[in-house]
């Protein structure tokens, strides 16, 4: 091991490292949230007409749907408007308004905009995961979209952890995902380390959420945004603006 976990900011006994994806490795949260805000925007006036209150891409964005998997997305937040959809099916085509519908309407969106823009890796990231991947400890991805794998190939860090637990595996396997813990205690489990030794890395609420009720040796806050306070409350040991911060805090 050519680093310390302290080298890397981190406790002593941290043995793994667990990222969440969008907003902590890629740039791709910014994309999410202007895919949920079309789509949502879109069945709001239909619904409600001109008058219609459109979907805030931070405060409803943030409570709602970020981290969570896409259909509970889906359903939060619409139960925040007091409005209530049928479930569908998985396979309901993206004109069809059920929950499921709507979650594979904001998929479509979301990959062309992807195909159209692009992906990008936050170069903080890069630098960090290659100091923990250096340092000999393991590493998971653990996220809640479906297009992981093919969002990491994008960005040439498929190869890089050890384990990827993401909205595919999640099905597979019947995992609630955050702010239920389950995804990065699969994540914990496959590396074989106990959660108090693994190190979970969000930018989400209900991602600190996650790392909390599954009592994880550390939680990472990574505020994009401005809601480094939010992500405190919500169970963050530490709130860095960009993972390399937290080299340079032994550096």
């Amino acid at each position: 091991m050519t680093h310390s976990p302290t080298a890397l900011g981190l406790p002593d006994t941290i043995r793994a490292c667990l990222f969440d994806l969008d907003g902590v490795l890629t740039k791709t949260a910014v994309v999410h949230t202007a895919a949920w805000k079309e789509i949502f925007d879109a069945f709001l006036r239909r619904r409600d007409g001109a008058g219609f209150t459109p979907f805030d891409p931070v405060t409803d964005y943030d409570e709602y749907v970020d981290g969570r998997p896409r259909a509970d997305g889906v359903r939060t937040f619409l139960a925040s408007r007091g409005i209530h959809l049928p479930e569908g099916d998985p396979q309901d085509p993206p004109d069809r308004d059920t929950v499921n519908g709507l979650g594979n309407r904001k998929n479509a969106v979301l990959l062309e905009k992807i195909r159209k823009d692009g992906v990008e890796a936050y170069e903080g990231s890069r630098r960090y995961l290659d100091a923990v991947r250096r340092s000999g400890a393991a590493t998971a991805v653990v996220s809640s979209s479906a297009n992981c794998r093919d969002v990491l190939a994008a960005v040439g860090m498929e190869g890089h952890f050890d384990v990827r637990i993401d909205g595919i595996v999640a099905a597979e396997r019947k995992l609630p995902g955050k702010p239920h813990p389950d995804t990065f205690l699969e994540a914990a489990k496959e590396l074989g380390v106990p959660a108090a030794q693994a190190a979970v890395f969000e930018d989400a609420l209900a991602g600190m959420d996650a790392g909390r009720a599954g009592n994880f040796g550390y939680v990472v806050g990574v505020d994009r945004v401005g809601q480094a306070d939010a992500l405190r409350r919500h169970g963050a040991d530490v709130v860095v603006r960009d993972l390399a911060e937290l080299l340079e805090v032994t550096a």
